[in-house]
């Protein structure tokens, strides 16, 4: 049984306040037993209507859930998306300041920046290897504003997956020179490796995730655009961070990123 659109709102401001002053709060599934997965989006979607009418933009959106282990953790078949505004974009060589943030994360992704619009319903990996423009080697910050994520399918769709903020390095390479479905990464920290991961994890092929995205996001009235950054999901597992941490994020045949932590 969904929830009315009170609770809904609530649950928003609730996310929104524990983002704004990272103190996190208990998960919502917890209070609303009859929250389903069609409200969770709505409420994602509340708290990105709130910055989008406070001038952000969106940027692109984020595969969650993208890899076998982790559907079966969390007793889904299917991955999860938020949203990518530019505001939650993040540089190379720009400290984040790790005490804003609740409980962050870091993963490892191939990142995509499309060329052209994709079409929603019906989208296949042809249609997605014919609009991406390039291939980037990418970071997703992931932060939960439920306490120590511990967190069900529909409170970390609420929560936007999860989603904090994205790093993109310098190199762009094309598509159709790089076999996006078979891409070793390896990830440092403080120059030590601490995760490795293939490409093929996500979903069986990163271009899976992608097309499910588009065909998923189009039930809400989102449509995937030219200029859209896809994240279509971690090849490695997610990495906890402390202050003062140095990562470095390398992909075989498509460069690094680096993200630092005051």
């Amino acid at each position: 049984m969904a929830v009315d659109q009170a609770i809904r709102e609530q649950i928003a401001a609730d996310l929104w306040n524990a983002e704004q002053s990272a103190v996190a709060i208990d998960r919502p599934t917890d209070s609303h037993a009859g929250l389903d997965v069609v409200d969770a989006y709505e409420i994602q979607l509340i708290n990105i209507r709130k910055r989008l009418d406070a001038g952000a933009k969106v940027a692109g959106h984020k595969v969650g859930l993208a890899s076998e282990a982790m559907q079966k953790m969390m007793n889904v078949d299917e991955p999860d998306y938020g949203h990518l505004l530019d505001e939650m974009q993040y540089f190379e060589k720009t400290p984040i300041d790790a005490a804003k943030l609740c409980f962050p994360r870091v993963e490892v992704e191939v990142g995509f920046i499309l060329g052209k619009d994709l079409p929603g319903a019906g989208c296949t990996n042809d249609d997605v290897i014919d609009a991406v423009e390039w291939v980037v080697p990418s970071i997703e910050l992931i932060d939960s504003r439920i306490t120590d994520w511990k967190i069900t399918l529909c409170d970390t769709i609420a929560d936007n997956a999860s989603s904090c903020g994205w790093i993109l390095g310098e190199q762009r390479v094309p598509i159709s020179e790089i076999d996006t479905g078979d891409i070793d990464a390896v990830l440092h920290r403080n120059g030590e490796i601490v995760a490795k991961g293939n490409s093929s994890a996500v979903l069986g092929h990163p271009l899976n995730a992608v097309s499910w995205l588009a065909r998923k996001v189009e039930s809400f009235g989102v449509r995937l655009r030219k200029g859209d950054v896809i994240l279509p999901g971690t090849a490695t597992r997610a990495i906890d961070i402390s202050s003062g941490d140095h990562f470095v994020a390398e992909f075989a045949g498509l460069g690094s990123v680096t993200l630092d932590f005051d």
